[in-house]
């Protein structure tokens, strides 16, 4: 399969990350990709709430989650901590403005204080794709516009869809895979 270069948006097929996870599909859902991150306080925990949340999240099915990834900070200030990231899959027929919305609370329920750009955080979610729709506004832009930018990102993507498997990111080799795990609620 050729490498595609950062920036493009791979073909995805339905279908391609195995279904799991409890709760019934709500009608005209679509597959939801959230990503996550962490660099203060306890790490694992703060993205576990994030998952256990979303789970809790009515009108949302959690299909799959990555593997934990650590990385260095990308951007913001020097002295910051090093990140876990994952990602989650989910499906769901909110629309995006509604899931950032949710991303923002569990970011506030997770204590975090947004005092820097790129700046640390207790947790980060991010709307990473929302089928194939497309938002362009202020404060909400779908699919994420630095999404094939970034190594953090796209190795737990590519986990969960394979499709992104071959989009390399220039920050790539800082990406660690960690034995950590995130589970899904039951």
């Amino acid at each position: 399969m050729p490498e595609r270069q950062a920036g493009s948006v791979p073909e995805r097929q339905a279908g391609s990350v195995p279904e799991r996870g409890a709760g019934s599909v709500p009608e005209r859902g679509r597959r939801v990709y959230l990503g996550l991150g962490s660099n203060l306080g306890d790490r694992l925990a703060h993205l576990q709430g994030a998952v256990d949340g979303l789970a809790a999240t009515p009108g949302v099915r959690l299909v799959a989650v990555s593997a934990v990834y650590e990385t260095e900070p990308v951007g913001g200030p020097a002295d910051q901590g090093e990140y876990l990231n994952a990602v989650v899959a989910m499906e769901t027929a909110l629309p995006p403005r509604r899931l950032l919305e949710i991303a923002q609370r569990l970011e506030a329920d997770a204590g975090r204080v947004r005092a820097a750009r790129w700046g640390p955080r207790t947790l980060d979610v991010d709307v990473l794709l929302v089928g194939d729709e497309r938002v362009d506004e202020p404060d909400l832009v779908v699919p994420h516009p630095r999404l094939s930018e970034r190594g953090f990102v796209l190795a737990p993507l590519s986990d969960l869809d394979p499709a992104w498997a071959t989009t390399v990111a220039s920050d790539q080799a800082s990406v660690r895979r960690t034995g950590l795990e995130l589970r899904l609620p039951e």
